[in-house]
C-alpha cells in the first residue's frame, strides 16, 4: 500500500512539474517593462566624425501599456520620442547642450515619418544565438527600397505596444539585436537588459516649458 502510495505522490509531482514547465514556456506579454540596448557603430574611419560620438551610446526603452518612451543617450545629448498609447499623438524631444526642442507629431505624422519602413517583410532562418538570456532566432528584413538588415529576436517577449520599434513592429516577438542605417552608417543594436520593474506614469509627462516647440511640419523645415 505506502508503495502504491509513493508512486501516485511521484505520478502526481511529475505531471504538476510538467504543468509549470510549460506555464513557463509560455511567451510573457510586455506591457510593462525597461529595455537598455547597447549602441555600436562601424564607421571604420580614422578620423573621428560625427558618428563616431554617437559610438557607445545607449536606446532606453519605457514601456507601460500601450505607451512607450524611447531614449537615445550618447555625448551629443538626448532624443526622447514619448507615444501617447490613448491618442497615438508622438513627443520628440531634442536636447543637445543649450538647444532643446520638443516636436509634436499626430498619429497621422508618426505614421509618414516612418513610412520607409512600412511594409518590411522578414524571411526566418533556422539560425540562433542567446541574448540577454533570451534564445533569439535570426531574420532578415527588407524594406520597400530593396535594402536589407538582420536582426536576432525572441518569442519568448511580444511586445503589447509596437510602435515604438517600427523597423521591427510586424516581428513575432521583441528584438533583442538589429541593424538600422544612420546616413551611410550601419548602427547595430543590442539589449543589454530587461527590468520588469513598474515604471513610473511621470515617465510619459511631456515638458511644460524650456523647449522651443514645434509642429512635425516645422520640423521638417528646420531640418
Amino acid at each position: 500500500m505506502k508503495r502504491i502510495y509513493l508512486i501516485a505522490v511521484l505520478l502526481v509531482s511529475v505531471l504538476v512539474s510538467g504543468s509549470l514547465m510549460a506555464q513557463n514556456a509560455q511567451p510573457r506579454k510586455l506591457t510593462e517593462a525597461t529595455i537598455s540596448y547597447d549602441i555600436v557603430i562601424n564607421t571604420n574611419n580614422s578620423t573621428p566624425k560625427a558618428a563616431d560620438l554617437l559610438d557607445g551610446a545607449v536606446s532606453i526603452i519605457y514601456l507601460k501599456g500601450n505607451s512607450s518612451r524611447s531614449e537615445m543617450v550618447s555625448s551629443l545629448g538626448t532624443q526622447s520620442t514619448i507615444i501617447d498609447g490613448k491618442t497615438g499623438n508622438v513627443t520628440i524631444l531634442k536636447e543637445y547642450g543649450e538647444q532643446k526642442y520638443m516636436i509634436n507629431l499626430t498619429a497621422n505624422d508618426w505614421k509618414e515619418s516612418n513610412k520607409k519602413y512600412e511594409d518590411v517583410t522578414f524571411t526566418y532562418e533556422n539560425e540562433f544565438k542567446t541574448i540577454s538570456g533570451y534564445n533569439c532566432q535570426k531574420a532578415t528584413g527588407k524594406l520597400a527600397d530593396g535594402s536589407s538588415f538582420t536582426v536576432y529576436f525572441t518569442k519568448d517577449l511580444i511586445p503589447v505596444n509596437r510602435d515604438f520599434q517600427y523597423l521591427n513592429k510586424a516581428l513575432p516577438g521583441l528584438a533583442m539585436q538589429y541593424e538600422a542605417n544612420m546616413g551611410k552608417q550601419k548602427v547595430t543594436y543590442t539589449v543589454s537588459s530587461i527590468n520588469f520593474n513598474l515604471v513610473p506614469a511621470a515617465k510619459f509627462d511631456t515638458p511644460k516649458s524650456g523647449y522651443r516647440v514645434m509642429t512635425y511640419d516645422e520640423s521638417k523645415g528646420a531640418n
